[in-house]
Order: C-alpha cells, then sequence, then structure tokens
C-alpha cells in the first residue's frame, strides 16, 4: 500500500468519523465519502494494464456497490447470415450511449443488495444496465441485438460479467480494487458509489477518472488531430520511404 493511498485512506476515515460531531444537525452528516487511488491513468508505449483502488466511509449500517463506467459511444451491433454460402449483414441496431468499458463491484450478492428496479435506476449489474437502441424493434430483437453487444464487450474484456468484491476494512471503512486492462479507451470515466440500507440508495458519490496517452505516442496523436494535413502527408512519405527501401533491398539479394 503506498504512502499516498494510506494518506487518502486516513483523510476519508477522519472526514467520515468527524462529520457527525462537527455537522449542526445529525441529519445532514454525509453518508457516504469516498475516492480513488488514482485520478489519472496514463497509457505509455509499455503499458500492461494497472490497478485501481476504490476506498471510502460510510455512516451506519449497510452496503456498498461501485459502478466503474466510460467513455460513452454509440456502437452499432450486427447480425450475419449466410445468402448463397456467403456471409453477409443481414439486419443491424444501434445503440446510443453506450460506455466503452463497465464494470461493478459490490459488498454482499447483486440479489441480496436492493430491488430489481433500484439496480435497474442506478444501472448496477451487467444485466441490470440500461442500452437504449436507435430505433423501436420488437423485444425479442432488442434482446438478441443487446446480448450480441454484450458478448462483444466481455470478448474484449471491457465488460466484467462477474462484480469485483468490496471490503469493509473496519465497520465503516470500506475498499475495492478493480483492473484497468491494456486494451482500455481512452476518454473520461466516472466511478460511482452507492451506499445501500434496507433496499435503498441512502448515499451516493460520482468521482471521474481520465485515461489518457502519456509520453511519445500522446505527441503523436496530438500532432495527428491538431494537424491532420501535416500528419497524412508525412505518413504517406514515410510508407513510400518503406517500401522504396524494402525493394532496394530485395533488389540487392
Amino acid at each position: 500500500m503506498s504512502a499516498r493511498f494510506t494518506l487518502r485512506l486516513l483523510f476519508v476515515a477522519v472526514v467520515a468519523f468527524a462529520a457527525p460531531a462537527l455537522a449542526a444537525r445529525p441529519a445532514v452528516a454525509q453518508a457516504l465519502v469516498a475516492d480513488i487511488s488514482d485520478h489519472l491513468v496514463a497509457i505509455t508505449a509499455g503499458f500492461t494494464g494497472t490497478n485501481v483502488v476504490v476506498f471510502g466511509a460510510v455512516e451506519g449500517e449497510g452496503d456498498v456497490a461501485i459502478v466503474v463506467k466510460g467513455p460513452e459511444r454509440d456502437i452499432t451491433v450486427r447480425h450475419k447470415g449466410r445468402i448463397a454460402g456467403i456471409w453477409v449483414n443481414e439486419n443491424e441496431l444501434q445503440f446510443v450511449g453506450v460506455p466503452l468499458f463497465y464494470l461493478v463491484a459490490t459488498s454482499r450478492p447483486l440479489g441480496e443488495l436492493a430491488p430489481p428496479d433500484i439496480l435497474k435506476r442506478h444501472d448496477i449489474g451487467l444485466e441490470n444496465m440500461r442500452l437504449a437502441a436507435k430505433r423501436a424493434v420488437p423485444k425479442e430483437e432488442n434482446q438478441e441485438f443487446r446480448e450480441g453487444l454484450l458478448r462483444n464487450k466481455l470478448r474484449q474484456k471491457l465488460y466484467f460479467a462477474e462484480p469485483f468484491k468490496v471490503s469493509f476494512l473496519t465497520g465503516r471503512l470500506f475498499r475495492s480494487d478493480f483492473y484497468i486492462p491494456a486494451n482500455v479507451p481512452i476518454g473520461t470515466y466516472s466511478v460511482e458509489v452507492y451506499f445501500i440500507r434496507e433496499g435503498q440508495v441512502v448515499g451516493a458519490q460520482t468521482i471521474p477518472f481520465i485515461v489518457s496517452n502519456a509520453g511519445v505516442g500522446a505527441d503523436i496523436q496530438y500532432f495527428a488531430h491538431a494537424h491532420s494535413i501535416f500528419y497524412g502527408i508525412i505518413a504517406i512519405f514515410l510508407a513510400l520511404a518503406a517500401g522504396w527501401g524494402a525493394s532496394v533491398a530485395f533488389r540487392r539479394i
């Protein structure tokens, strides 16, 4: 455990334990205080994935659920079929605002946390994640495309079917570790922490963090977006130079 993480956890614990004493009335005491170990995940040339820790404290008895997701994009799912022995796209459905990365961590099994409507309202659990289709289709067809989208994301290891574990260090302090894989998309993510008591959400906090390129890769990406014409010219020149070099090398063999 790093010194920075220890100091943050100590600060959260002090805030959680001191809040009832500092509040003018007990009713305004914060039910949940949370933070994460890293607000910036830097992807360098040798990036192979990293762990991020969510930690915090709660006021009183209850459970904790954590939803990590982002960034959002529109995704088109296509259904293939065989026509005259050739696989072609038969149908497609676009989902809007789909998180490219998604995982959940809970202090107890999902079925014991809260009623299904509460879980669906807060997107807690892969089966409860809301996916909005761009056009209306029959329920069975929507479900088929939804399952196809989830399968693709699970195969890419950007979605996780089983919840991660939230552990209580004491009666109030909690923590959970989740893994950021090497193929994670860059962008802005959110960590949504929910404090649940008797099946109802009594406290919530959203913590943003950013996944961004760093080092030479970041410089190349910035140049490609800021000076796209010059980047294209340089790319064509390098491709021609590589082709010419290869032809010279083979000519000498």
